[in-house]
């Protein structure tokens, strides 16, 4: 667990589903204390016991569920998805559903992104210069922001992108300085003219 902002943590874990590390997020700062597509880190549960327990897990799309199941168990933790990503949790799962543009617990805001999947979502966090938590829709390589193989983009790669584009410049209206990324590093400080850097060199 590494405390990447004041009040901010990070960390990694191995995914066995898809064979490579993910990213997860914890806000912490004060209540209620917020968990970004969450696995449970190295140091295990007993470090929220320490730190705070979570209240809420906020998912940026269905396919991050990841470990919340356990976080409900140990903290009822409450579980938050959009509602068009409802129909993937078929096993008892208990998810809170929510839409585009909703603040959600701790003053977060639910911004549209779709294209990749209809509830792919950027959750804009209120905290410092503000930061913007990303999941799917674009990935860190190293250095540099990228988007996900094309096979995993549908049938239109090209028109994804495209869509991506448009959704994400969009975003840069919006106050962020840091980015905190599901599959990839955070990037803190800079990170608004990172994305905007990556976004206009894409073709249109």
């Amino acid at each position: 667990m590494k405390e990447i902002l004041p009040g901010i943590f990070h960390w990694t874990t191995f995914h066995e589903g898809i064979g490579q590390e993910v990213h997860s997020g914890y806000i912490a700062d004060r209540e209620p204390r917020i968990l970004i597509d969450p696995r449970v880190p190295a140091e295990g549960l007993e470090w929220f016991e320490e730190h705070g327990r979570p209240a809420h897990a906020l998912l940026t799309n269905r396919h991050h569920y990841r470990h919340s199941g356990r976080f409900r168990e140990a903290f009822g933790t409450e579980v938050w998805c959009h509602e068009a990503g409802l129909h993937e949790f078929t096993k008892g799962e208990e998810v809170t559903p929510f839409s585009h543009g909703t603040e959600l617990p701790g003053g977060i805001l639910a911004l549209a992104v779709g294209v990749l999947c209809p509830e792919e979502t950027a959750l804009l966090i209120p905290r410092g210069e503000g930061v913007l938590a990303l999941g799917d829709a674009i990935v860190r390589y190293g250095d540099r922001l990228g988007f996900v193989p094309d096979e995993l983009m549908g049938h239109d790669p090209g028109e994804v992108r495209r869509g991506l584009k448009r959704v994400f410049t969009d975003h840069l209206q919006r106050e962020f300085d840091h980015l905190l990324l599901a599959h990839g590093a955070p990037w803190i400080g800079g990170g608004k003219d990172g994305l905007r850097r990556f976004l206009a060199g894409l073709p249109e």
